[in-house]
């Protein structure tokens, strides 16, 4: 079903024009990636922070979910897996342990464990940040730490795409309702909302909605998996703003944030937030000639 969630948002134009470029750098903050995989042999993937970035027990969880997001960024144009951006430079920073037990397919980490991730990855070189996970424990310290991550990487023109969560509820967290993160929301192949999806008055206020259902990308035993969620859709809205950013080379952070929110339009005053549209953001910063 990629194709299908590639037409969806009208990300095959986009795809169609560029692969990325290797100096877009995207932090992926999950878990590890299983980088032996033959259809991530050609990427540019380093790691920063805890480990080496590479699976130890490719059964596990996070592997699965570090490489099934890794996949949908990077992967081999051809394989099954969507393959947005394969030249762009895939940042690892592994958070989840690999014996953690998993319960909605979004695996979940402290305020603080994801502040010190955000900081690693910003001081690597990742210019956007792709984050799926629940925050466990949200003590009133983890939160202003992850607040103060957010800044930073604000301050030095990261921008952070985070999966808005599962647990189909109205409301919002400290990781959506930050000005400078985009949340992204779960639809189904139609487009319309997903209702295992979070949706928030943050989340329909800057944030996008992107396709969540029958997602296949790369197992990390080397056959394609499927899988859905925010964890799936968040990339999708990650590897339009990585090929954007690698057409659109002197773009500053904000123009590209405000293309791809539709920012010119009416004011959002609602908790679901607009599809995904790649082509018209790439028509959006077209018009204002500030290309390459």
């Amino acid at each position: 079903m990629s194709n299908q969630s590639i037409r969806l948002v009208k990300l095959d134009f986009l795809m169609q024009r560029s692969s990325g470029v290797s100096d877009v750098v995207i932090g992926l903050i999950d878990g590890p990636v299983a980088m032996d995989h033959p259809d991530l042999a050609n990427s540019h993937i380093s790691a920063t922070g805890r480990g080496e970035g590479a699976c130890t027990m490719a059964s596990s969880i996070a592997c699965q979910h570090g490489t099934f997001v890794a996949g949908i960024l990077v992967a081999r144009r051809g394989s099954l897996a969507p393959a947005i951006c394969p030249d762009c430079t895939l940042l690892v920073r592994p958070i989840f342990p690999e014996k953690t037990p998993n319960s909605d397919g979004m695996p979940a980490a402290t305020p603080i464990e994801l502040a010190a991730a955000i900081r690693d990855v910003v001081e690597a070189g990742a210019r956007i940040i792709n984050l799926s996970a629940a925050l466990v424990r949200p003590s009133g310290v983890g939160v202003q730490r992850l607040q103060e991550a957010l800044d930073f990487a604000a301050s030095r023109s990261a921008i952070t795409i985070a999966a808005a969560g599962n647990q189909g509820t109205v409301g919002s967290s400290a990781i959506t309702r930050h000005p400078w993160v985009i949340p992204v929301a779960g639809c189904m192949l139609d487009g319309q909302p997903l209702s295992e999806s979070n949706f928030g008055s943050s989340i329909g206020r800057h944030g996008l909605r992107a396709p969540a259902e029958q997602i296949t990308s790369l197992g990390s035993d080397g056959q394609p998996r499927q899988f859905g969620g925010t964890s799936a859709a968040a990339p999708f809205v990650t590897g339009t703003l990585a090929l954007l950013w690698s057409e659109f080379r002197s773009a500053t952070a904000v123009q590209l944030k405000s293309a791809l929110l539709h920012l010119g339009c009416t004011r959002r005053a609602t908790v679901v937030p607009p599809l995904l549209d790649a082509a018209a953001a790439f028509q959006s910063l077209a018009a204002t000639r500030t290309y390459r």
